[in-house]
């Protein structure tokens, strides 16, 4: 008796990634997961985008270092289609790229090591398929760092965040700063749910699509500062 799911139902997931044998091992392991299915492969960005637009998956793992065009490039392209586009994952050798903050700003929804154990990468795919973000705290500070050394960014918060009220703010100054529903529940006193629903405004309100675009916005606004969180 098998427990796979239809193939209707799984998560469709497209690899795109420039190293032959690293592409292979992805597809094995995402194949073995029930609920999940590998529609193809992509050596560069550009493919990546092509399959994007012929397959429709509901996540695209994408490197960032890539020939004939780059992650960043190709998550661009993907993010132009509209909100129906998939959720772009970035696996990549993260204390090597620099490009963390780009990616974000670029549509990117997570973030996985090309390293972390088999089971992270499966959670990881189901987490960004959901339309959740997946981004750590240690993938935050990092981000942090990145925001940092750019240009800086406007002093004065733009008019939509003058819909917010001083308790949506205070929750996405936390989010901001790379803290779970749960931790920021402890913090201000609120139940999880509480948290949940701020969190769910806020994406609403500043018309983002996931908690890695709230803390993109919450920089470039300079509604949070770089060391100050």
């Amino acid at each position: 008796m098998t427990t796979d799911s239809p193939v209707e139902d799984r998560i469709r997931v497209l690899i795109a990634d420039d190293e032959a044998l690293v592409r292979a091992g992805f597809r094995v392991l995402v194949d073995s997961a029930a609920d999940l299915t590998v529609l193809g492969e992509a050596g560069n960005g550009g493919e990546a985008v092509r399959l994007t637009r012929q397959l429709r998956p509901d996540v695209v793992l994408m490197d960032i270092r890539m020939p004939i065009m780059d992650g960043l490039e190709a998550m661009r392209h993907i993010a132009a289609g509209g909100a129906d586009g998939p959720n772009v994952l970035i696996v990549t050798t993260f204390d090597q790229d620099e490009h963390v903050f780009q990616a974000l700003r670029s549509g990117a929804s997570g973030f996985i090591l090309k390293d972390s154990p088999p089971e992270e990468l499966l959670h990881a795919i189901r987490v960004v398929a959901k339309g959740d973000a997946l981004l750590t705290p240690s993938i935050t500070r990092r981000m942090i760092s990145a925001f940092a050394r750019q240009p800086t960014a406007p002093a004065t918060p733009p008019d939509l965040l003058a819909a917010l009220t001083d308790r949506e703010r205070e929750v996405l100054e936390h989010v901001a700063a790379g803290r779970s529903n749960a931790e920021i529940a402890d913090t201000l006193h609120l139940s999880i749910a509480t948290v949940k629903t701020h969190v769910g405004r806020l994406l609403t309100k500043l018309a983002v699509r996931d908690r890695a675009q709230l803390v993109v916005l919450a920089y470039e606004t300079g509604i949070v500062v770089p060391g100050t969180t």
